[in-house]
């Protein structure tokens, strides 16, 4: 009998495979980033991205997409530069009530048979225009703990690629392994089935959401905290960023189906592919055409790759 390989380790072979191939181009093109300050340059960026792909992963879980994450995001982080820098309580409280928030859209989607992207694309503009409220121009400060937390030099490995690492097993327990993961992904796949056996699809997209909610908090912290102060834009290219991430670590947009590892290295393969550009001084024009092409590479190769598995369990 012909061996073939599971959707499972499709899912993680593609983007780590494109990750590899990106990471041995760079190393070939500019010797010098074999190394410590070379790999920290490189996937400086990476923490705050792979936060917001597991964010949108988790929307794309329960087959919704979210178009606010990057405006969102830019919220997060002016609440972060004023708010929670100024008078933590204050700032804790507001993000509190901005993951109230995405529950409650969450629940609002599900009552009304709304369509997502409307509804979190109407959202990008309320979370935009208060971004703009709470900071009107560039400015604020990055809360020290974020600030010393994101800057740290542990020894051997650059903190962007260890925590790159914990956010990967984190969300591959919770989404994966653990039992309200489970839920979250039945909704995705067959949400009739999850409510005969007694679950409420309307309390798991609410969770989905509000989980969703505090990684994308994750996110604008952790980019505060790289770049000391906050900007209403500074987040939103994000929402593409994100979405991006999640096709090239193996998700799919219906069905439930996704990899929280695989989307973590979509990040990093995406940040890898900005910050090398940036590397060789090259116009973030080209960087948006170059993660593009990626992303259009990795896609065909999954496509051959879902073929060839197919014919393989032809009898």
């Amino acid at each position: 009998m012909k061996k073939v390989l599971s959707p499972d380790t499709i899912r993680l072979l593609i983007p780590a495979l494109s990750l590899t191939i990106l990471l041995i181009s760079v190393f070939y093109l500019q010797p010098r980033a074999m190394s410590y300050t070379g790999l920290n340059l490189l996937f400086n960026l990476a923490v705050p991205i792979a936060f917001a792909t597991i964010a949108q992963m988790l929307i794309m879980t329960v087959n919704d997409l979210d178009l606010s994450m990057g405006t969102f995001v830019s919220f997060v982080a002016c609440v972060a530069a004023t708010f929670l820098q100024a008078t933590p309580l204050v700032g804790v409280l507001v993000l509190a009530a901005a993951i109230a928030i995405y529950a409650a859209l969450g629940v609002l989607i599900h009552l009304r048979n709304l369509p997502s992207i409307v509804v979190t694309l109407g959202m990008s503009f309320v979370w935009g225009g208060l971004a703009v409220l709470i900071l009107p121009a560039p400015g604020g400060q990055a809360p020290g703990w974020a600030r010393v937390i994101m800057i740290s030099r542990p020894p051997f490995v650059p903190m962007a690629i260890i925590a790159c690492i914990i956010i990967a097993v984190v969300s591959h327990f919770v989404i994966m392994r653990s039992s309200l993961g489970v839920i979250l992904r039945g909704v995705g796949g067959n949400a009739r089935s999850v409510e005969r056996a007694g679950w409420s699809i309307l309390g798991a997209r609410a969770a989905t959401y509000a989980l969703a909610a505090f990684f994308a908090i994750l996110a604008g912290i952790s980019l505060v905290g790289l770049t000391t102060s906050a900007d209403a834009n500074i987040a939103l290219r994000y929402t593409l960023l994100s979405i991006a991430g999640v096709i090239l670590g193996g998700g799919e947009f219906t069905g439930g189906r996704v990899s929280p590892i695989g989307a973590v290295i979509g990040a990093l393969t995406l940040t890898l592919a900005g910050s090398f550009l940036s590397f060789l001084r090259i116009s973030p024009d080209w960087q948006i055409g170059a993660q593009g092409a990626i992303l259009i590479v990795v896609l065909g190769l999954r496509l051959l790759l879902n073929r060839h598995e197919n014919r393989g369990r032809q009898p």
